[in-house]
């Protein structure tokens, strides 16, 4: 019930929002037109923002025939959260990072990059899902998708704005109730801090809950420490180039974290992540069982399902 407040309160600033810039843009008449934009905006982000995510990242639906063993983790790690099996995509980028999307958790898509199946052992993947599937099990994924879409509208309005001013577009009577061009430009400034704030309206701290929801899933948190130790160095050794709107729902902010990015991070700090797991006492159960015989194999996942698709 809190996730689902949460959902439609953010429905009801963003659209607030929205009737405002149109009123500030082209006085009644934009507000009306925002009203009816900011309704198929709210359509379609509850129904297709999920979609929407995955396309930006041009992310592959994984099958057990193609990544027989990142199948078999979301399996048995969906099992253990009493979960129902989610879709599992993998992104094609080389930098480690993960997020999940969904409605609920009859319609959730857990997505890992290449980079993650690549350069982590399979304890600390294990760690990873867990905490995906941590945000299925806790019901915030569907808030964390449309606070993505929403944050890109925001962007786009500010980018409309901006050019709106540039070339004449702010020249209105006080009657149409426009703004001037100062108005508009101060708007395009504005604005993409309101996008930021929407973002961590989101909350940091399910970031801690997930992780500490991830630990019990895994069987142990010590798997997904490791992982955060490791995440939180590739991100800046490899760069990952991703949208702004989209960065709270990875499980590591995959931006840079420079000047305003740090003022305004969706993740709380990463050391106090790692030692807030690093103070749960493991649960008195086995966890996932060990890969079968065959060595290292945490390279077979991602590399295996890209080969299949470059073949197909």
């Amino acid at each position: 019930m809190g996730n689902q407040f949460k959902t439609a309160l953010l429905l009801a600033v963003m659209t607030a929002f929205i009737m405002i810039v149109g009123n500030l843009l082209a006085g009644r008449q934009g507000m009306m037109i925002a009203l009816v934009l900011a309704a198929g905006m709210n359509f379609f982000s509850y129904w297709y923002s999920d979609k929407i995510v995955l396309k930006m990242y041009r992310a592959r639906e994984a099958t057990p025939q193609q990544a027989p063993e990142l199948f078999e983790m979301v399996q048995t790690l969906s099992r253990q959260a009493g979960l129902p099996m989610p879709k599992v995509y993998v992104i094609p980028k080389e930098t480690p990072n993960a997020f999940a999307t969904g409605r609920n958790p009859d319609n959730a898509v857990v997505a890992v990059t290449q980079g993650l199946l690549n350069l982590m052992e399979r304890k600390e993947i294990e760690g990873v899902l867990a905490h995906e599937l941590s945000h299925v099990k806790n019901r915030d994924i569907l808030i964390g998708t449309i606070a993505a879409t929403m944050a890109g509208a925001i962007m786009m309005l500010a980018s409309m704005a901006r050019w709106s001013a540039m070339f004449g577009g702010a020249n209105r009577d006080d009657d149409g109730g426009g703004m001037g061009a100062i108005g508009m430009i101060a708007m395009s400034i504005i604005a993409p801090i309101g996008a930021m704030i929407i973002q961590m309206a989101v909350s940091r701290s399910r970031e801690y809950l997930a992780d500490a929801t991830g630990a019990k899933i895994a069987g142990s948190p010590e798997g997904l420490a490791r992982a955060l130790e490791k995440l939180g160095a590739y991100a800046r050794q490899i760069p990952m180039n991703a949208s702004p709107s989209t960065a709270h729902m990875f499980i590591v902010n995959p931006l840079s974290g420079k000047g305003l990015q740090t003022l305004f991070s969706t993740h709380p700090p990463m050391e106090e992540r790692i030692s807030r797991l690093r103070g749960i006492r493991p649960p008195d159960r086995p966890s996932t069982p060990p890969p079968p015989p065959g060595g290292d194999r945490r390279e077979t996942a991602g590399k295996a399902f890209w080969d299949k698709m470059k073949g197909e």
